[in-house]
């Protein structure tokens, strides 16, 4: 149902912290210029765990209305709190996003599994996966242990009832290549035209090409996780000047010892700040 390059996109904020609805339309015409292949808000890299309910679907609305269904949306909906997982799907339903991406499934709207045991500290086996996959709505996985062997496993237990996506940009190709459909992505924010060319040679089974593209993308791979995500990929952002430097706590501003090392990867990708 989705494929290719899915940017796990920031949420802009100004300097005090309140939503910048014209940088995220600025990030939206972005990506949408240098070919991303769907749009995934208030995830993780959103900062979803800080925006209240009003907030979160204050930007999924508007991420729907800034596509002008050009590519998907796909709208993180996921809580600890199973009351406010049901009222942000509805809402992201209600707002037109194309799909959902979280933990518990709740709404005839498509889903998308979010398995990152990283963060949640629970892991979703493979085998729960494969008895997910034949609920009609679930149509996919974003798997985001890195574990190859993993991908491997769920794609010959499902068949092709659900899709696989990489939520690991580090591993991503080689997960393409054995079969998954694209990736939800962090570095994509930052190299969205070399991610897109990327996921398209890696899903077409073209090794060399994709190969030669991901070297240019792994310091990015590496550099956007030196602190918490998404403070690495916002400071880089801002760099680029596409948002300003607004960030909620606990989140805090990139250090800046990291500031010449990820300054490098991003001229590695050919991204000039």
């Amino acid at each position: 149902m989705f494929h290719g390059s899915m940017v796990a996109l920031v949420t802009p904020m100004h300097a005090d912290e309140s939503l910048d609805s014209e940088g995220l339309e600025r990030l939206i015409e972005f990506h949408v210029a240098e070919g991303s292949d769907a749009i995934v808000v208030v995830g993780t890299t959103g900062e979803s765990p800080t925006l209240d309910e009003k907030e979160h679907c204050t930007v999924i609305r508007q991420a729907v209305e800034f596509t002008k269904r050009r590519v998907p949306v796909i709208a993180g909906t996921g809580s600890n709190s199973t009351h406010e997982a049901i009222a942000l799907t509805r809402c992201a339903m209600e707002g037109g996003a194309d799909a959902c991406l979280l933990v518990t499934p709740y709404s005839p709207i498509p889903q998308i599994l979010y398995n990152v045991p990283g963060r949640t500290a629970c892991d979703m086996l493979p085998e729960t996966v494969a008895r997910l996959s034949t609920i009609p709505n679930i149509v996919g996985i974003k798997e985001a242990t890195g574990n190859l062997g993993r991908g491997r496993e769920i794609l010959e237990r499902c068949d092709d009832r659900i899709d696989l996506y990489s939520g690991d940009d580090a591993t991503a190709m080689e997960l393409m290549l054995l079969g998954a459909k694209g990736v939800i992505s962090v570095t994509a924010n930052v190299a969205p035209r070399v991610m897109h060319e990327m996921c398209e040679a890696a899903t077409a089974g073209d090794r060399a090409r994709a190969t030669t593209l991901n070297e240019r993308l792994a310091g990015l791979h590496e550099t956007l996780f030196v602190e918490a995500n998404p403070i690495p990929v916002k400071w880089a952002l801002y760099e680029m000047g596409l948002i300003p430097a607004g960030i909620r706590l606990p989140l805090t501003p990139l250090s800046e010892r990291y500031h010449d090392t990820l300054r490098q990867a991003m001229t590695q990708a050919g991204i000039n700040g």
